[in-house]
């Protein structure tokens, strides 16, 4: 999980992204479940089959999981080898954006965005280690099965996005407590 020295330096980056291509990151602003999410999700994975063929795409995120307001992102993660690899299908040919100060602060991975890092309808996370696949599957995988945890992460959201809605950065950062207790406990079940 990020410290919070490696959240500034990640939005101290991002901002820089941002001003290179000349835009303003768009406001934290959450919506209720949209139930073609799944579909969105499932269309820009057939897409992506296309230009990266080699990749499983994962859907990940609150937009995948049924009930649970979220930012209108289709967040997706796949498995790669090599994490430089796939960039330039995915930037020349499938029209995601590579914001390289934002990159430089990621260890072990890579973050795309699409259309364009001030408007996003989708992000890319590329990952070389299986656990952190895993990781973020769990994750996914714990608020589709507990209602009651969707329902206190989605109080969560809704509170960050009110007094964080400006500060993108802040808001992923501020969400790390809860899903590293969940992650927590669910490496405690596992032991059982």
């Amino acid at each position: 999980m990020p410290s919070e020295r490696d959240s500034r330096q990640r939005r101290a980056a991002a901002a820089r992204d941002l001003a290179r291509a000349g835009g303003r990151d768009a406001r934290v602003e959450l919506v209720e479940y949209d139930e073609t999410w799944p579909a969105h999700f499932a269309a820009e994975a057939a897409r992506l089959a296309d230009v990266a063929p080699s990749l499983t795409w994962h859907h990940i995120g609150s937009t995948a999981v049924p009930g649970l307001a979220a930012k209108p992102i289709i967040d997706m993660m796949a498995l790669v080898e090599d994490l430089d690899d796939p960039l330039p299908a995915l930037i020349d040919r499938a029209g995601y954006q590579y914001p390289e100060a934002y990159n430089a602060t990621l260890v072990a991975r890579r973050w795309l965005c699409r259309p364009s890092a001030a408007y996003r309808t989708h992000h890319l996370h590329l990952v070389a280690d299986h656990v952190e696949l895993a990781r973020h599957l769990r994750f996914r995988d714990a608020l589709r099965a507990d209602a009651h945890l969707a329902a206190d992460y989605a109080a969560l959201k809704r509170d960050l996005a009110e007094r964080m809605s400006d500060d993108r950065e802040g808001y992923t950062a501020a969400k790390t407590q809860f899903i590293s207790r969940v992650e927590s406990n669910l490496d405690e079940t596992d032991d059982l």
